[in-house]
């Protein structure tokens, strides 16, 4: 994106490149739609970013992000303006996308130490946990921060309750 500061295109990874990128160890890499950004994300995003050297967030592309039900109209905000807006942020490291459900095979591209989701997620029935502890990564389950979701707030932008 040429539209964008170097201090924030330095960050965005192609997906077709992760595989060829020396990563800062431990690698922590974590996924999601990223749609509105909000005090959940910032907080979760700052605490993966801890759990490691770097921090990979891979951000589901506009397509991906549809066929996860959150409404017909979502995501809100385009792929590469999620892409620049979570760039941004000071606790992420690079920026990447996927177009498939789940980012399985970036995962084994990367090769990260760390998985992780919020605490809303049963890490040990995800596909990607079973993938990153192949090769002795782990997964961590971030407490989840109350309170806040895009879904709800894009209800009440709308005007419901």
């Amino acid at each position: 994106m040429s539209d964008l500061p170097a201090a924030l295109s330095r960050k965005l990874v192609p997906p077709l490149e992760v595989h060829r990128w020396k990563w800062p160890r431990p690698l922590v890499f974590t996924n999601g739609v990223f749609d509105i950004l909000h005090r959940g994300h910032v907080v979760y995003l700052a605490a993966a970013r801890e759990l490691g050297a770097a921090l990979l967030v891979a951000v589901n592309s506009d397509s991906s992000a549809r066929q996860l039900g959150k409404g017909p109209a979502r995501p809100l905000n385009a792929e590469r303006d999620r892409l620049a807006v979570v760039a941004a942020l000071e606790s992420v490291s690079f920026v990447t996308s996927f177009g498939e459900p789940t980012p399985c095979e970036l995962l084994k591209h990367c090769r990260p130490d760390v998985y992780v989701k919020g605490g809303d997620y049963d890490m040990e029935t995800l596909e990607e946990t079973r993938i990153v502890r192949g090769w002795g990564g782990r997964s961590v389950a971030i407490p989840f921060v109350g309170g806040y979701s895009t879904t709800d707030l894009v209800g009440r932008i709308r005007g419901g309750s």
